[in-house]
């Protein structure tokens, strides 16, 4: 059987009702960050690289407000 690649989340947040988690990996010795959102109808890959946690928590927060702009 493969071995699973599960995320490392290093941070967690509800963000105007979608839960936002901020996963650590490396790639080329380099930490770069993925913000995976949860949200009613499933989840999804927000951001799927960052250099920096503030900046996938930024960019993060602005998928979550493009997806509330399509509802209202």
């Amino acid at each position: 059987m493969i071995d699973p690649d599960y995320p490392n989340i290093v941070l967690a947040f509800v963000y105007r009702d979608f839960k936002i988690q901020i996963a650590r990996d490396q790639w080329r010795g380099q930490d770069i960050y993925t913000a995976w959102v949860d949200y009613k109808l499933g989840s999804a890959v927000a951001v799927p690289c960052a250099i920096t946690t503030k900046l996938a928590i930024r960019k993060a927060k602005r998928w979550v407000d493009k997806r509330m702009q399509n509802i209202d």
